[in-house]
């Protein structure tokens, strides 16, 4: 957990920082960093599909991930906590689903979360200790959260939260995983997080299209269930 603990501290400071000298930076250079931004996470995104081994895996785990995504409601219930947190914690006038609060929570949340170095470095953390992994992933994180916060608000510090559950929550549970997760198994986990990234940029990053990025969070477990299966039944 201590790895877990550096992150969420990196994402509080930096967006603390964000927000204290956001005002101070011009609407343009903030803008042409989150476009940086999104461009950077979209090459990433593809950098990590193409690890797959398998493409028509990842595919699967997509469409299946997706259609468990919408019947769970997962990303209108990311926005619900948003709303939630900022109707008790903003001052911000804007409301709705639209909202910059909720925006900077969600964006946020599925970037510091998605992602081969949340993964292998909670696994990582929970198994030996060893948090060097997470230590650079901190690092990112918080100068993302600097930019993120000075455009997007207070909303990004609260994706902390997320980040404590998420990668705390795999710290904990690292035993039981390693004993479960093969090499092709994260091996196409991490291509179809990069497909999810490939999304976030395009959608909230970049605002080419929207797309309800928050529904494909299920496929990352359904990826490495179909390896699973297909080694079970090959």
């Amino acid at each position: 957990m201590t790895g877990t603990i550096i992150n969420v501290v990196a994402v509080l400071v930096g967006g603390a920082i964000g927000l204290l000298f956001g005002s101070r930076i011009p609407e343009r250079f903030k803008n042409t960093v989150i476009a940086g931004m999104g461009l950077f996470t979209g090459v990433m995104g593809l950098q990590m599909f193409l690890k797959s081994e398998n493409q028509l895996i990842v595919l699967g785990a997509i469409i299946i991930g997706t259609l468990l995504g919408e019947w769970w409601k997962i990303e209108d219930g990311l926005q619900h906590l948003g709303l939630a947190l900022e109707k008790r914690f903003s001052s911000d006038s804007e409301t709705g689903g639209g909202s910059r609060f909720v925006r900077g929570f969600m964006v946020a949340s599925l970037l510091f979360c998605i992602g081969p170095m949340a993964i292998l470095g909670s696994i990582q953390d929970g198994l030996t200790g060893d948090y060097n992994l997470l230590a650079v992933k901190s690092t990112l994180d918080g100068f993302a959260s600097i930019a993120f916060a000075s455009t997007l608000g207070i909303g990004v510090l609260f994706s902390s939260v997320i980040v404590l559950v998420y990668q705390g929550g795999i710290s904990l549970l690292a035993g039981t995983l390693s004993a479960v997760i093969s090499d092709p198994m994260m091996n196409e986990m991490t291509a179809t997080g990069g497909v999810i990234l490939v999304g976030l940029a395009i959608s909230n990053l970049l605002e080419i299209k929207k797309i309800r990025v928050g529904n494909f969070l299920p496929a990352l477990a359904v990826a490495p269930l179909i390896v699973w299966l297909m080694e079970f039944f090959g």
